[in-house]
């Protein structure tokens, strides 16, 4: 029988860390999901691990192994193979609550629709704290947009995605970059679906010193192209307001000046505000540069 959710995780030489994941996995209340495994070019000893876990049969397991594209390019994979209806990432080094994937099946089957992209549950860290704050109770729906920038949330949240729609906007793949905004295909989605919000918590989070979310001005030094199409597209929004476009821009013309790219004024959505945020791109510039240099010699 077809199962209704795939929990997808993208790795890179994980295998220390990821049993963690196998083993929530394995303690869950609900069976309905397979584990879909993108192996983003591991060289340590991860398809050996994941490879006795499917022996083992102790859950429905799919592994796949690509040479190394990056974050988004892990996320463009598993979109192309995922065949459920619904779809949720956890990264290696988190894992899921054991009664996780019974709240999303309950909650899916007595809410969801073709009316909304998924589901917004709640991060917490490893004592179950909630990352950041709940979700807002009186509201019912709202696009991941609204939620941060009208309701006041902040912290990282787990989404649940209709497989049908985060097959839509594939991440740009730029040579010798690894990374683009996970939330560009977020936001572009946002434009014609709002997404439930289910004060539950999915995800329980560890933030590793090697993990990207830590490691996000290298990551801006070293991904200019990626970058500045991020914030590109961000400032194309509909719905977002002059300041956040603005801010928008100014790190469009930071990672402009990164890529040497001459052409920025004119390739800017909005020429006018990109030429207001030039000073302040350029001393965004300046800092990431004394920020880096060490690491980067």
């Amino acid at each position: 029988m077809k199962k209704l959710l795939t929990i997808f995780t993208p790795t890179y030489n994980r295998s220390f860390c990821l049993v963690n994941c196998y083993v929530s996995l394995l303690r869950q209340t609900s069976n309905d999901f397979c584990w879909l495994i993108i192996d983003d070019g591991s060289t340590d000893n991860t398809k050996e691990l994941v490879e006795g876990w499917i022996r083992e049969n102790k859950i429905q397991i799919h592994y796949h192994w690509q040479e190394n594209k990056g974050m988004h390019g892990a996320h463009n994979t598993a979109y192309e193979l995922i065949d459920t209806e619904l779809n949720v990432c956890i990264d290696s080094d988190d894992y899921m609550p054991d009664d996780a994937v019974e709240k999303i099946k309950n909650f899916w089957e007595k809410y969801g629709s073709a009316n909304v992209s998924g589901i917004i549950g709640l991060d917490a860290n490893t004592d179950n704290e909630i990352i950041g704050t709940k979700l807002p109770v009186t509201v019912k729906t709202s696009t991941l947009f609204n939620l941060y920038n009208h309701h006041g949330v902040t912290g990282d949240k787990k989404l649940v995605y209709r497989t049908e729609l985060s097959k839509q906007y594939p991440y740009p793949l730029f040579e010798n970059e690894k990374y683009v905004g996970l939330a560009y295909k977020y936001f572009m989605l946002d434009q014609d679906y709002e997404m439930l919000l289910m004060n539950e918590v999915l995800c329980n989070v560890e933030y590793l010193q090697d993990g990207s979310s830590l490691n996000m001005f290298h990551q801006y030094r070293k991904n200019p192209k990626g970058f500045a199409f991020y914030r590109k597209e961000l400032m194309k929004l509909p719905f977002a307001s002059l300041s956040f476009k603005f801010r928008q821009a100014i790190h469009y013309v930071s990672s402009s000046l990164f890529i040497k790219n001459k052409r920025f004024i004119s390739e800017a959505p909005y020429r006018g505000l990109t030429i207001t945020a030039i000073p302040f791109g350029a001393l965004l510039y300046l800092y990431i540069v004394s920020k880096t240099k060490t690491a980067l010699t």
